[in-house]
């Protein structure tokens, strides 16, 4: 039933080319699908605050609670398919993530008064984040590693600043933006100079006061030594973009304009793939090569078959309650390890090793994720298998007869295999005696190794949270990678993504990786869920990674905070060497997880809880955990939500 007309007012500070608009969960405001919301109408330009006022109205059911949420977009208007008429498209920047959304209650009006509401701020608490990949793709040029070479010996030794302008070269591709397209009249000056919402262009540096992205001033970025940059441009079809790089002489005195020493192109056969780098040469304003530039790119497209919408967000949620949380390494933990003692008697990574973390208390359980040959997102931490191949000797081999087995082992990359050969072998560890393997448990269906990540969320207890960590190979600083992946990687993410967006339910999930660039991926495929960066820090434990963004904690803030993911997840030997950096992490907001062969040990773990960790993943959570009731902590809150809405029941019928 309708009948009341509603007027939405709230007041923020929008961007050129930004627009508001409301979403929520009738079909008035587009059932949550913002591509169906409403857009409003910018009354007021300046508020006494600097603010804008946007409003408008909408006819709402009178017999139902209306909840909503306010965001901010880019408009697009291009040609459906077939010519059938304009089509439009909005690219979230902003929305208000609140755990709970507006409420519009059921028969309340709003009586004539004036009520403005504050962007993102509503029962005492502020939360906004930026949208997610929904019709764009966004493309990221990451400058590190001294990437400028210049060859003229005069610029030898200089700072340089960078601009990136991203140039639509096929017009008739082109969107129709509201305030205008790209004239093909325009000279490279033009383009240089040109103000426009889309395609739109921001930049980072991985430092204290750059790490959040935001527009290019008029001469570009500082990229100094040691300087890492990304730019991050979002472009509807980047088959059709290709991107102007000019290069400043960074002038230290004040008032004078950086001098035009040269510029390049990154085209579109420079990238090929969704991830890789480009080696590309400078050119002078007199058309003289005078350098190069070598270039990391990554293209981010929108999750294949499956809409997220925004009824929820999860992905920078986090109570003050969940601090201290005891995560069960790959279940009951690593059951191959050079000590015995320390090994898990469960095979790691399988239904029965999550099952037993989960029945002891762990509060989540942490396990990998990779896929098979047939691209079945299934549960194993190490990129190859080991089985066993047995040969017998006969008498012609000098063994006068004896005809007992030798055992030799196959080492066989998991890429290769389908999920249905990888269940049939008799799987080994690097670590384990193939004459006396560690682990005779093959004939009970849930130690099997290789369990689907769908097995895993359909039959676990729900209320054990999971912390997924991505397998993906590494490059290492001798640039050498861990694995040849053949894998597109947009794909790869989409099909370990589906079934946890459809098979999630209520359950608490963290994604992990420590490649930053699937961090990244994850945060901008979808918007439920939360991402945290793996770090493995200083160490001489492990081989370096060649990306500067793994080399440390501090780096690590630094981009965590410029993609905007709930926070890192480091190794214990950094944190318990410089506990500051416990501090360095929370003051930016972020949450912290630690892992490492030092926390399975109680009295290390009970320190870390003193120190404010979030997380602490350990193995044998049954031997080292120290909780009285060995129930998840996201158990014992449902337990109570349930017996308080049990209680206001209960009081509601009295009265």
């Amino acid at each position: 039933m309708f009948g009341r007309e509603w007027n939405f007012r709230v007041t923020l500070r929008t961007t050129p080319g930004e627009c508001v608009g409301v979403v929520g969960n009738c079909h008035q405001l587009g059932n949550w699908n913002h591509q169906n919301g409403i857009l409003l109408t910018k009354s007021i330009v300046n508020t006494s605050d600097g603010n804008e006022i946007w409003q408008g109205t909408a006819q709402l059911p009178v017999d139902q609670e209306v909840y909503f949420r306010y965001f901010t977009c880019i408009v697009l208007d291009h040609m459906a398919e077939n010519d059938e008429g304009n089509k439009r498209d909005l690219i979230v920047r902003r929305w208000e993530t609140n755990i709970a959304p507006r409420l519009i209650k059921i028969n309340s009006s709003q009586n004539d008064l004036i009520h403005i509401d504050l962007f993102g701020t509503y029962n005492g608490e502020t939360r906004v984040d930026r949208g997610w990949l929904t019709k764009e793709t966004v493309v990221q040029l990451k400058l590190y590693n001294d990437p400028i070479r210049m060859w003229k010996k005069s610029l030898h030794g200089k700072a340089f600043r960078v601009k990136v302008t991203p140039v639509e070269v096929d017009v008739s591709c082109s969107n129709t933006i509201r305030d205008g397209g790209i004239d093909e009249s325009w000279d490279v000056q033009d383009v240089r100079n040109a103000v426009k919402s889309w395609p739109l262009i921001e930049v980072a540096a991985m430092n204290n006061a750059d790490c959040e992205f935001k527009p290019q001033q008029q001469f570009g970025q500082l990229m100094d030594r040691g300087s890492y940059l990304i730019f991050q441009a979002q472009v509807t079809k980047p088959e059709a973009v290709t991107f102007l790089v000019d290069f400043y002489a960074h002038n230290l005195s004040i008032g004078d304009s950086p001098e035009h020493i040269g510029f390049c192109y990154i085209l579109q056969n420079n990238m090929t793939q969704s991830d890789g780098s480009a080696t590309v040469p400078i050119t002078s304003p007199k058309h003289l090569a005078i350098g190069q530039l070598k270039v990391d790119y990554l293209i981010v497209r929108p999750i294949n078959g499956f809409e997220c919408e925004m009824s929820v967000s999860f992905a920078r949620h986090w109570k003050h309650s969940w601090r201290g949380l005891e995560v069960g390494h790959r279940g009951a933990g690593s059951s191959f390890k050079e000590a015995l003692k320390s090994c898990s008697s469960i095979r790691e990574n399988t239904i029965a090793s999550l099952a037993h973390a989960a029945k002891h208390g762990a509060d989540m359980i942490e396990f990998d994720v990779q896929l098979s040959k047939d691209m079945v997102p299934v549960i194993y931490h190490d990129f190859y298998v080991y089985t066993a191949m047995v040969k017998k000797l006969g008498k012609d081999e000098g063994t006068n007869g004896n005809t007992e087995g030798h055992v030799d082992m196959l080492h066989l990359p998991i890429k290769e295999l389908t999920l249905a050969q990888l269940q049939k072998l008799k799987i080994y560890h690097v670590k384990e005696n193939t004459r006396v393997p560690k682990l005779n448990d093959d004939d009970f269906d849930d130690h099997q190794p290789f369990p689907t990540l769908q097995r895993a969320l359909e039959h676990l207890d729900p209320h054990v949270g999971f912390n997924i960590e991505i397998k993906w190979t590494m490059q290492l600083k001798d640039g050498s990678f861990e694995l040849n992946n053949p894998f597109e990687l947009n794909l790869y993410l989409d099909t370990i993504l589906k079934p946890v967006l459809q098979y999630g339910g209520t359950r608490k999930i963290i994604f992990s990786c420590f490649h930053p660039d699937i961090c990244t991926m994850l945060r901008m495929k979808q918007n439920k869920y939360p991402v945290m960066f793996l770090t493995q820090g200083i160490t001489a434990k492990f081989d370096d990674y060649h990306d500067p963004r793994t080399h440390n904690i501090p780096m690590g803030v630094h981009f965590v905070s410029a993609i905007g993911i709930l926070g890192l997840c480091v190794h214990s030997e950094d944190i318990l060497r410089d506990p500051t950096q416990v501090a360095l992490v929370q003051s930016r907001g972020l949450i912290l997880f630690c892992w490492g062969e030092d926390n399975n040990d109680q009295a290390t773990i009970r320190y870390l809880k003193n120190l404010g960790l979030n997380g602490i993943i350990y193995d044998k959570i049954d031997v080292h955990s120290a909780k009285e009731t060995k129930e998840s902590i996201f158990l014992v809150e449902a337990r109570q939500e349930q017996k308080e809405l049990i209680k206001i029941a209960s009081s509601t019928s009295s009265s």
